[in-house]
């Protein structure tokens, strides 16, 4: 694995080995204090960020390492600098680089252009640190991933779908993402999924009807009606739109009495869900976020040959 970019040409064995070495750093971080000692992992965002920078920089310190965090509106990047001399020149500088932009063909020329590993900390069409560690987060929960069925309702067309397709038919999860015609996922990506599917043996559907695709779900997930490249003007046709795929009470009752739910946060309560669940029992939304941290400190030690 040289790079992360998307979960595209991420199989199962793989997924295995990051999280059996997640969960040894998790469990044990002491011992990989100095994994990073004198190694820089530079970090470019070109959208908002939370849960990514701080896991990350949090990450590469416990490993012994150092971040550098680069807003890209105070660069030149894109405008007087094109992405590959960006990529080209800050090789020359550190040893890693973890991006969060918009566009998912600008982290593939960052990545092709660099000669140190490239992270994609999210695109808007492709989030696989974020679905790495959920599915470390199934793993702790689930204790295995044959026989179960993931459950995504709302927009189809987005990163945590996308990725969600990819991971989960790679490790061997049914999935079934339930959402409205005019937001499916993308069908080349579906396609990619379906394929993964037959050699895992699981099973993928896309379905209009919420309660079609909850039913007897392990793990029902949500995530945001207003991802980041979506216009602010355009809220209230998407809230009607994806209204009938809030995750409530009524809906959560059709899925197994031991299923879990998961949001990749930021969350809404009254939109996505409802804050009876994301606050209840079955939610584990926090679990998922601690996870992002130990995923990340195993993704970022793989790229670097540390295992």
């Amino acid at each position: 694995m040289k790079n992360l970019t998307s979960l595209i040409d991420i199989d199962g064995d793989l997924i295995g080995d990051l999280i059996s070495h997640a969960l040894k750093i998790k469990k044990s971080p002491e011992q990989y204090s100095a994994s990073m000692k004198g190694k820089t992992m530079l970090m470019i965002f070109e959208k908002p960020s939370l849960r990514t920078r701080v896991s990350f920089q949090v990450g590469m310190h416990q490993l012994g390492g150092h971040t550098i965090v680069l807003e890209t509106k105070d660069t030149p990047f894109r405008e007087k600098e094109s992405i590959a001399d960006t990529a080209k020149a800050s090789s020359k500088y550190v040893d890693i680089i973890m991006a969060r932009l918009f566009k998912h063909e600008d982290i593939e020329e960052l990545a092709s252009n660099a000669t140190v590993p490239v992270i994609n900390g999210l695109t808007d069409t492709f989030h696989p640190c974020q679905i790495l560690s959920d599915l470390l987060t199934i793993y702790e929960k689930k204790r295995k991933f044959s026989g179960l069925k993931l459950s995504f309702v709302g927009d189809g067309n987005n990163n945590i779908t996308h990725d969600l397709l990819l991971g989960c038919s790679a490790a061997g999860i049914d999935i079934s993402v339930g959402c409205p015609a005019e937001a499916e996922p993308q069908k080349w990506i579906t396609e990619i999924a379906n394929e993964k599917a037959k050699l895992s043996n699981s099973k993928i559907q896309i379905t209009h009807d919420a309660r079609e695709a909850v039913e007897n779900a392990d793990i029902v997930y949500a995530d945001t009606w207003m991802s980041y490249h979506i216009p602010k003007d355009e809220k209230v046709k998407r809230v009607k739109m994806f209204q009938p795929y809030q995750v409530n009470k009524e809906l959560m009752s059709l899925a197994k009495d031991s299923s879990i739910f998961m949001n990749c946060l930021p969350a809404m309560r009254g939109y996505e869900q409802t804050a009876e669940i994301i606050d209840g029992p079955q939610s584990v939304v926090f679990d998922q976020a601690e996870n992002r941290l130990h995923m990340q400190k195993a993704i970022i030690l793989k790229l670097m040959n540390k295992f």
